[in-house]
C-alpha cells in the first residue's frame, strides 16, 4: 500500500510537471500576424505623384484646367505655384487652393477630381518575387488579393505560391501574412482571397523542386 501512494504521488508530480511545460510552450508565439479582416476598414484616397488633378474654379473657367502633380508632389496652377499636393486628399487641396486664390478671388470655390492615379510611394502596392509582371499598383478601396494578382498577370511556374507573405506595417511594427497563392489561383479556393492594405509587400518566393 505504501508503494502504491508513493507511485500515485510521483505520478501526478509528473502530470503537474508536465501541463508547465506545455503551458510554458504556448506562451512562445510564431511570427506576427496581421489582422486580415476588412471590418470597420475605411481609408480615403491620397493624392500622389504622377496623379492628374482636374481643378475647377466655379465662375473662372480660365484658371480652371488639368494638372499633373509633379515627382516632387507639388503642382502649378495660374495664380498659385508650388503648392503641396501629394499626401492630400482632394477636398484638403481643395481648401488649399480656396485659400491661396483667395488673395486674388473673392470666395473662391474650388473643386478638385482626381483622373489618373498613382498614389503617395507609402500607400502603393508592392509585388515582388516571381511574379509574371513584378510592380507597384496604386492602392483602391476594397482591392483583394486577387485583384493584385490579376493585375501582375499571375505567377510564373517557377513561383512557390502557398509560400508567398505579405509584409505589412501595422500598430507600429512589421507583420507577416502567410497567403495561399497557389489555392487561390489553381483550386479557386475564395477563402485564401485576402483583403488588401495601402503600403503591402506581396513577396512571392521561388520554388526549390
Amino acid at each position: 500500500m505504501k508503494n502504491y501512494s508513493i507511485f500515485v504521488r510521483a505520478l501526478a508530480c509528473m502530470t503537474c510537471m508536465l501541463a508547465m511545460f506545455v503551458l510554458g510552450g504556448c506562451k512562445t508565439a510564431p511570427e506576427s500576424i496581421a489582422n486580415t479582416s476588412d471590418e470597420s476598414y475605411s481609408h480615403d484616397y491620397l493624392i500622389g505623384p504622377g496623379d492628374s488633378l482636374h481643378i475647377l474654379v466655379w465662375r473662372y473657367p480660365d484658371i480652371s484646367l488639368t494638372a499633373p502633380v509633379r515627382p516632387d508632389g507639388k503642382i502649378t496652377t495660374p495664380l498659385v505655384e508650388d503648392l503641396q499636393a501629394s499626401g492630400k486628399t482632394s477636398t484638403d487641396l481643395a481648401r488649399d487652393i480656396e485659400k491661396a486664390l483667395s488673395k486674388f478671388i473673392q470666395q473662391p470655390v474650388v473643386t478638385v477630381t482626381v483622373t489618373k492615379f498613382s498614389g503617395p510611394y507609402g500607400e502603393q502596392i508592392r509585388i515582388i518575387g516571381q511574379a509574371v509582371k513584378p510592380q507597384a499598383l496604386p492602392y483602391r478601396k476594397g482591392m483583394s488579393l486577387m485583384d493584385v494578382v490579376i493585375a501582375v498577370g499571375g505567377i510564373t511556374p517557377y513561383a512557390s505560391g502557398n509560400s508567398a507573405r505579405i509584409l505589412r506595417k501595422q500598430e507600429g511594427s512589421l507583420q507577416k501574412v502567410p497567403v495561399r497563392l497557389n489555392d487561390l489561383i489553381k483550386d479557386g479556393d475564395l477563402s485564401a482571397n485576402i483583403p488588401m492594405r495601402p503600403g503591402d509587400v506581396l513577396v512571392i518566393p521561388e520554388s526549390f523542386f
